[in-house]
Order: structure tokens, then C-alpha cells, then sequence
């Protein structure tokens, strides 16, 4: 009896103890709903707080002198929302400073203000803001303090803004200046403002450091993975008044969680002393980890909890990615034990109709294109992405080149980052690094794109300086450069034998030579192709054509009137050859790691061939708009595993045309060719990616059958369009969420009475919306269309063009209205909630 009393009295003491740390809890949880993570049961605790900053700003466009003092008058000034990019807002001009390779629109300088309040409880906290970039020579202020500048226009960075913030009811003002008047400051469209995203963080005096894990698996099976965090707390305790000077005893807690919970949970002690750094260095073990890999992009996350007695001072989170991989001299690429090849494509970081003005639902798009093409790897040229691009790499399942600099000290633009580098490139790479490391979808740390160094001896003093910045605060990835010179005498960069893999650009007829020139070396084709299309427009020509023919001309002579160039694969930049080619050359090299195609998609700025009107590249797998050129499905027969047909171009030519027709195919031995039911042969892939006929025109249904022994597998037919007579609208997607930031793209067809897209239409196409939505912009990808992005109409081309609409943040139906002459008026229906 004594016994079961005593086990009575120990249940009841664990009950009181858990309701007491229960509704402890509770309460602290009621003090402050906006704190969203959950601390541990019965303590005292305040928590880290990261909140959305982007509302409620206000904008002027032009320099005005006063503008960061906290009496100035700015009740006039435009009210919007972050992130914006000004200069995509702006008309086309071939008088623009940037030119047509900054995309033909305007820079200068734009201000933006912002007041808040923080409340009283804040008052013994840390309150700092988070840029996610800038661009360009940034400025801020906190109530008339100035806090620092960034030159760099793809930084990110924070400030603190404690010592100089009021609270209760005191008023605080956040003011920036953005400097991108002096241009050309870079080779392709950058952007104007304040374009990536903002947040004010609040901590405790003791918490997790600014980007402050680093995360490793330094070994991994597939039965067991190890788990190495480093963890840089910040005392910034010592800076306040009457505060002790005593060391605090912390507890740093780990722990693991996958999508059913916890796994693994580690503690250690670290004595933290005032207004200091600590490392604290924790690992720890986990049994049959799930391998993050492009096919299967598995995240678990690690929460960092950092307690001191019984407070909580914070909560962090990290998330991890467990997988291990290798570049090999002759085996090429491998990722958790298996060969595969780099299926990339290089991407600038303008978001087409949308400009720089980051936005996730835009690249989440552009990422998902790319994935259903079979692309897997991504390289950000040539500037740091923005976070929340990586963030989506990660969950879709992309590897990843992340590339700090265009340029070192030598120029390529009159006003570039060359300025800027003796100053701030180790500041810049450091928290380049600092904030990507954590990333499982970055692989290669990029030091620099096509550096005139290249050439002389000072490029080995600063690959090495650069590659030893990298390293010690990532020795996990490989450091790279993408080099252009292929003569190992005359690469100095590649002399500094700093670089782990070796990038080249183009020059495939020199790929055999790499192993001899670099023995020992691994190899990627860093960028390769530089074909030029334009969608929609066909031109036959049984050579590859190089537009313009050599370094000696800047633009094309005898080009298209119109400022188009053919779709069929066939017309190249002078550096570069057809997409089959080049695919064809790294695919049959195990020693090349795999390659990186300029581009995916059409980017604002640098539209080699054509001067002004052009203002965007020709370069893309994808258009400006997101539509696919047909090249888009060679990649996809190629790179992917489904089954693939797809035959071009259109079939509305003049009597007596004769048309070549091209088969793109996978999944199959051969391809025959009917029109009007008669075959026309069948073809098979020989050195080409392709097949092809030539036909003599006539009216009616072009025809193609794909099969493998001798069994169907798919056809796919295009028909002789009519006149034009509606439009029709497809939404990507259908239901929005009520923030303020999703958006849907709408492509709008105009096709004949049977539906058949009519592939010269060209009409002028309005559009109305009502209901919690607004228009975000159109665009038809064009390369050399100058209507603004930002009106409520465009024409359509090569019978398309495309609407984006954005979601209010109220919750309800979008009407989207498009009318042209002698169509009529079509109305689709959204939904947000």
C-alpha cells in the first residue's frame, strides 16, 4: 500500500509540474499571438520575431535634398507596396543612359519612407532590418541616423536599428535612397529600387547571429548521416547600460525534424560572454536519412533553441537537406552515389513583364517550366539570386551555381562593380556565402563570370584571395570560375590552382583539349550555346547562320526587318552554335560534368542581334511571356523520360510554300510524316536531334505518328488555321491566395471557329479586371515590342500574348475582361482566398 501511495504522489507532483509549464504556455502565448514559434513548456521566455516590412511605403522618383531628415513633407509621395523595381514601370527609349542592353528603360534615383511603431515590450530587444538587395548604391536612415551603404545592387544585408528606434507611442521613420543614375552600369537589365524583400527582426540581447549556422553532413551512407552544426551566437548585452558584465551560461538545444516530427534532439553549454561572438560547434547522428536529390528535394529542418537558466532567449530555424556528391576528372558528376549529368540553364534575375521586383509566385512559375523540360540545375548569372529563389530551388529540387561577380577591378561597363570591388568584395562574397551556405540545392560557390583577369597575372592574387574567403566559411562546395580561355598558358586564373572545377564558356571544338591543357582538373561546360529565336518565326536554312557573323560587327547585317530571328535551331551568336550542338558535345563526354545553356528564358536588355527597338535577349529556351520556343521540347525529349512529340512550325503558308517540318521525339525509333493522310516518309534520328521533311504546301492537317517497334506512340497534328474570330483565356491557375502578392498568368489565344490558334494574329487586345485582383502587367514576347509592360493592352503575337493578375488581400472573385476589334469580348473568372 505504502508503495502504490508513493507511485500516487509522484504522478500527481508530474501533473501539477506539467499543467503549471501548460498554462505557463498558454499565457505567454496570449501575451503576443504574432510569435509563431512554440518555446518550451513552463518557461519564461520572449522569442525571436521576423516580420513582413514591405507595406506601407512611400516612393518619389528623382533626387530631392532633405529627404532623409524626419521633418521632411512627404504627404505627396507615391504609397505602395515592396519589393518595386521603378525602372520597369518606366517607357522604352533608345535616350536611355543603360541603352538597349539595360533593356532601353530609365535609372536614376528614387527615395522610399516608411514610419512604425514598436511597442513598449520591445524595449529591451534587438530590432534589426533585413534587405534582401537594392540596386543600386543604397542609403538608409533610421529617424535621421544614417546607418550605412551598399554599392552592391544584389547584396543582401542588415543594419541594426536599437540604438537609434523610439518606443510607445513615438514615431519612427525608415528612409532609403537608391542611386542607379550613373549607367551603363551593367550588361543587362537591372532593375531600379528596393526590389527584393524587407524585414524587421526583433531578438533578445542573446540569440542566433545574422545568418549564423552553417549546416554540414560531413558523412553520409544510406544507412547513416552525420549532422555538423555551427552556431554563432551574438551577446550584444554589454552594449546596454548597468548591464553585467558576467559571462551567461547558455544552452544550445538541437533538434531534427522531418515531416512526422522530431528525431534527433542534442544539447551543449557554451559560456557567452558580453558583447561578443561564440561559435558553438554541435554533431550528431540520425539513422536512414531520406536524401535530398532533384527527383526527390526531401528537407528536414533543425530548430536551434537558446536558452539561458529558465528563459528562452530564441528560436531558429534552419533547414537542411542531407546529400553528398562529387565532381570527378573523368566520371564527371555524381550525387548520392549515382553518375548523372548537369542539366542546366543560366538565368538573370528579371522576372520578365514584372522586372526585377522579386516576386515567389513569378519564379516558382519559371522554375516549373523549366522543370517539366528536364532542366535540374540552375546558374545565376552573375549575381547572388534572391534568397527566396534558393529557398524554392531547394523544395523544387534544382542544384544550383550561386555566382558573386560579372567583374573584378577591370571594367566592362563604364560605371560597373569595378568601382566598388577593392572596397567591398570581401565584405560582399562573405555574406554571399554566409547567407546561401545552408542551401542543399547550392553546389558550386562561383567566383566571378568571364573575368578580364583571366589574362594577367593579377588574376592568380585574387582567384586565390577570393577562393580563401570562400573556404573559410565553406569548405564543404567546390569554388569555380567561368573561364573563357581554354589555353592553359594563357589562363591565369586557372593558375592559381585555387578553383576545385573549372568553368568554360562556349568553345566546344576545344573540349578534348581540356584534360591535356588542366591535367587532373573536373570540367563543366559553365555556358554554352547563345542560339538565338524568336517564337513563332520560321526561316529555313540549311547552315547555321551566326548573327552577327563576328566580333567586328555589333549587330547583324542583312537581318529580318522585323527584328525576329528563326525558331528552327539554325541562327547563333558568332561565340556560339545551335542548342543540338552544343547538347551533342557535352552529352558525349563522360569528363563534363554536364553544362549550363544561355538561357532558359528571354531576360530584359542585352537582345544580341538587333540595336533599339529591341530591348530584350533572343538567347531563351522559354520567351519573355513563359511561352516555350519548340526548342523547349528537344530539351524535354533529351532530359526527361516521358514520352515526346512535337512537330512544327505552323501550317498557314502561301501556295506553292515549300516548308521544312521538324519532328522533336522521344520514347520512340521513328516518326512518320502525313498530310492530308498521304505519308510523306518516315525519319529517323541520325547525327541530328531531329527529324525533318521538306513539304510542298497545301491546306489542311499536317500529321505526325511516332513509333517503337513498329507500335504507336503518340501523334500530334496541326491544322491550317482560319480567319481570326475569339479569344480565348487559360489561367495557370485558377484559385489565388488573398495576399496582396500571388499572381495568375493568363494566356490569351486568338484562335479560329474550331479553336485553332491563328498563328499571324496580331490584334490589339484590351484588358478590364474587377474584384480583388489588379492587373500586373502583359507582355506577348516580342524581343522588340515597346508598349509598356505596365498598360491595359498589348497586341497579341504570333497569335499570343499573356495578362498577369495579382490578388487583393481581400478574399473573392477576379474578372478579367479582353475585347479586341472583330473579336469580340471574352471574361474569365479568378478566385483568392
Amino acid at each position: 500500500m505504502l508503495q502504490k501511495g508513493k507511485m500516487m504522489r509522484i504522478k500527481l507532483i508530474w501533473f501539477l509540474i506539467f499543467t503549471v509549464g501548460w498554462a505557463a504556455g498558454i499565457a505567454a502565448q496570449a501575451l503576443d499571438k504574432k510569435q509563431f514559434a512554440q518555446g518550451k513548456k513552463g518557461l519564461n521566455y520572449s522569442k525571436r520575431l521576423e516580420l513582413d516590412f514591405n507595406r506601407d511605403w512611400k516612393f518619389f522618383s528623382g533626387d530631392i535634398k532633405g529627404a532623409d531628415a524626419p521633418e521632411f513633407d512627404d504627404r505627396k509621395w507615391r504609397k505602395l507596396a515592396l519589393p518595386h523595381d521603378w525602372s520597369i514601370e518606366g517607357n522604352f527609349s533608345a535616350a536611355h543612359p543603360a541603352g538597349n542592353d539595360g533593356g532601353a528603360l530609365p535609372g536614376g534615383i528614387g527615395w522610399y519612407r516608411k514610419t512604425f511603431h514598436l511597442a513598449k515590450d520591445l524595449k529591451n530587444r534587438r530590432i534589426y532590418i533585413d534587405f534582401g538587395g537594392i540596386y543600386r548604391n543604397s542609403e538608409v536612415w533610421i529617424n535621421g541616423h544614417l546607418l550605412g551603404i551598399r554599392p552592391n545592387g544584389y547584396i543582401s544585408f542588415r543594419y541594426d536599428l536599437t540604438p537609434f528606434v523610439h518606443f510607445g507611442q513615438r514615431e519612427n521613420l525608415i528612409t532609403v535612397k537608391a542611386d542607379n543614375a550613373k549607367q551603363p552600369n551593367s550588361r543587362w537589365y537591372s532593375g531600379s529600387g528596393i526590389y527584393r524583400n524587407v524585414r524587421l527582426v526583433t531578438t533578445a540581447d542573446i540569440a542566433v547571429d545574422h545568418w549564423g549556422t552553417s549546416v554540414s553532413t560531413p558523412a553520409v551512407t544510406a544507412g547513416q548521416a552525420t549532422i555538423r552544426q555551427l552556431t554563432v551566437l551574438r551577446n550584444t548585452s554589454g552594449k546596454q547600460a548597468g548591464a553585467s558584465a558576467k559571462p551567461v551560461q547558455a544552452e544550445i538545444e538541437l533538434t531534427l525534424l522531418d515531416g512526422a516530427g522530431k528525431r534527433v534532439t542534442t544539447v551543449k553549454k557554451q559560456q557567452v560572454l558580453k558583447d561578443s561572438l561564440t561559435e558553438a560547434d554541435q554533431s550528431f547522428t540520425i539513422d536512414q536519412p531520406r536524401l535530398w536529390s532533384p527527383a526527390d528535394p526531401y528537407l528536414y529542418t533543425l530548430v536551434t533553441r537558446i536558452s539561458a537558466g529558465r528563459e528562452l532567449l530564441d528560436e531558429y530555424r534552419t533547414t537542411l537537406g542531407i546529400r553528398y556528391f562529387s565532381f570527378d576528372s573523368k566520371k564527371g558528376f555524381s550525387l548520392n552515389g549515382q553518375s548523372m549529368k548537369i542539366l542546366g540553364v543560366c538565368m538573370h534575375h528579371d522576372l520578365g513583364a514584372l522586372g526585377a521586383a522579386v516576386n515567389r509566385r513569378a519564379m516558382q512559375r519559371q522554375l516549373e517550366i523549366l522543370k517539366e523540360m528536364g532542366c535540374n540545375a540552375i546558374r545565376f548569372s552573375h549575381n547572388p539570386p534572391a534568397a527566396e529563389l534558393l529557398n524554392l530551388c531547394d523544395q523544387m529540387g534544382f542544384l544550383v551555381m550561386d555566382e558573386a561577380f560579372d567583374m573584378w577591378k577591370k571594367k566592362k561597363n563604364k560605371y560597373d562593380y569595378s568601382l566598388d570591388f577593392e572596397k567591398w568584395h570581401k565584405r560582399d562574397l562573405q555574406d554571399m556565402i554566409k547567407r546561401d551556405r545552408n542551401h542543399p540545392s547550392v553546389i558550386l560557390w562561383s567566383i566571378g563570370n568571364e573575368i578580364r583577369e583571366q589574362f594577367d597575372t593579377t588574376g592568380t592574387r585574387i582567384t586565390r584571395e577570393l577562393a580563401g574567403i570562400v573556404k573559410a566559411l565553406d569548405a564543404t562546395r567546390p569554388v569555380i570560375s567561368a573561364l573563357t580561355e581554354t589555353d592553359s598558358s594563357r589562363n591565369y586564373i586557372a593558375k592559381a590552382k585555387a578553383l576545385n572545377v573549372l568553368g568554360f564558356n562556349y568553345k566546344f571544338e576545344d573540349y578534348d583539349k581540356l584534360p591535356l591543357n588542366f591535367p587532373g582538373q573536373k570540367f563543366i561546360a559553365s555556358e554554352t550555346t547563345s542560339a538565338l529565336e524568336t517564337r513563332g518565326v520560321y526561316q529555313s536554312s540549311d547552315t547555321l547562320r551566326f548573327w552577327p557573323a563576328s566580333g567586328k560587327q555589333k549587330y547583324v547585317v542583312n537581318g529580318n526587318a522585323d527584328w525576329t530571328a528563326s525558331a528552327y535551331d539554325n541562327t547563333a551568336a558568332y561565340w556560339g552554335t545551335s542548342h543540338e550542338r552544343a547538347w551533342k558535345e557535352v552529352k558525349k563526354r563522360d569528363f563534363m560534368s554536364g553544362l549550363f545553356v544561355w538561357t532558359g528564358f528571354d531576360y530584359l536588355g542585352e537582345p544580341v542581334p538587333y540595336p533599339y527597338p529591341a530591348r530584350s535577349s533572343y538567347f531563351g529556351i522559354v520567351d519573355l511571356a513563359g511561352f516555350p520556343k519548340d526548342v523547349y521540347y528537344m530539351y524535354q525529349s533529351e532530359w526527361t523520360d516521358k514520352p515526346v512529340l512535337h512537330v512544327f512550325p505552323h501550317w498557314n503558308w502561301k501556295p506553292g510554300s515549300t516548308v521544312d517540318v521538324w519532328a522533336y521525339y522521344s520514347q520512340a525509333d521513328e516518326v512518320e510524316l502525313f498530310l492530308n493522310g498521304r505519308s510523306l516518309g518516315t525519319r529517323k534520328k541520325e547525327n541530328d536531334l531531329h527529324v525533318s521533311w521538306k513539304v510542298n504546301f497545301e491546306p489542311g492537317v499536317l500529321k505526325a505518328v511516332s513509333r517503337k517497334n513498329g507500335k504507336e506512340v503518340l501523334s500530334s497534328e496541326v491544322h491550317t488555321a482560319g480567319e481570326a474570330s475569339r479569344i480565348v483565356l487559360e489561367a495557370d491557375r485558377s484559385q489565388l491566395i488573398a495576399d496582396g502578392d500571388d499572381l495568375s498568368y493568363l494566356t490569351v489565344k486568338v484562335t479560329d471557329q474550331q479553336g485553332n490558334v491563328v498563328p499571324d494574329a496580331a490584334q490589339l487586345i484590351s484588358f478590364s479586371v474587377e474584384g480583388n485582383g489588379t492587373l500586373a502587367g502583359v507582355d506577348n514576347g516580342y524581343q522588340a515590342n515597346i508598349s509598356s509592360f505596365k498598360a491595359p493592352q498589348i497586341k497579341a503575337f504570333k497569335g499570343r500574348c499573356m495578362v498577369i493578375i495579382r490578388s487583393g488581400e481581400e478574399p473573392g472573385y477576379i474578372y478579367i475582361k479582353a475585347k479586341a476589334q472583330d473579336l469580340g469580348e471574352t471574361v474569365f473568372r479568378l478566385s483568392s482566398r
